[in-house]
């Protein structure tokens, strides 16, 4: 013998099925907010610093660039090139693939397609022209064996004019003086701000020149920073480790 459903069942069906809707379409929203307009990232290494430091959480902006396969989830391979396409300003700080590892890697655009790129003795020189270095107040931090101390900054200008600072904690370090770095077409040459402690487009064989295929965005905002000894997950922690004066900060 079938027994009627009741009003209440009846109800209670039907505000389960919005609940499903509801979240559904907010799942949907944002995997399009994170695949064409920002996505967000956290700093594990010190490469950046002291523009960016470890424990920093950012968006990343995905349009500024176009888009290309690296824009999609687990990098499918399902076109080549970019659409929609501007392409990276020197002076940006942008997410991309590693082309040997295929991991997120962030550093600074330093050379554009066809410049000549070289280091001599901690100086660094575009198309055979030298890059203003001034000295700055130390920035207190953490050294490459991780002691606290102050460690030499400098302020550089690009030809654009765009201004950042670059840590230079040693005077003769492994990278301070190179080869020229020819930067091919359709490539662009990255190199961290923390310039004795960043594997970037110098070395040839762990990174090199970056194709612009595999540019994910564009580094936009800090929406979160939290000590490098603490961690997003210890909430109880967050009163003593955030770095209060960091959040939504611009990155420049």
């Amino acid at each position: 013998m079938a027994v009627e459903e009741t009003s209440g069942s009846k109800k209670e069906k039907s505000e389960l099925a919005d609940t499903i809707k509801i979240v559904v379409h907010a799942l949907i929203l944002a995997v399009l907010i994170r695949i064409f307009l920002f996505q967000p990232f956290n700093i594990p290494s010190g490469s950046m610093k002291g523009t960016l430091l470890v424990g920093d959480y950012l968006f990343v902006s995905k349009y500024s660039y176009g888009y290309s396969r690296y824009s999609l989830p687990f990098s499918p391979n399902l076109f080549s090139g970019r659409f929609l396409s501007d392409n990276p300003k020197r002076g940006d700080v942008a997410v991309f693939k590693n082309p040997f590892t295929k991991d997120d890697w962030i550093k600074r655009v330093i050379g554009l397609p066809g410049d000549a790129i070289k280091m001599t003795e901690g100086v660094l020189y575009i198309n055979g022209k030298r890059i203003p270095k001034k000295r700055v107040s130390d920035f207190y931090g953490r050294d490459r064996f991780g002691i606290k101390r102050n460690i030499p900054r400098y302020e550089e200008t690009l030809p654009n004019g765009v201004r950042y600072f670059v840590l230079d904690e040693l005077s003769s370090g492994e990278l301070d003086t190179t080869r020229v770095y020819k930067v091919p077409a359709g490539h662009y040459f990255m190199m961290g701000d923390n310039r004795d402690n960043s594997t970037d487009s110098r070395v040839t064989e762990a990174t090199g020149p970056i194709p612009l295929e595999n540019f994910v965005g564009r580094a936009d905002r800090l929406f979160f920073s939290v000590d490098e000894e603490g961690s997003l997950l210890k909430f109880w922690r967050w009163p003593f480790d955030i770095r209060w004066s960091r959040i939504f900060n611009a990155i420049k």
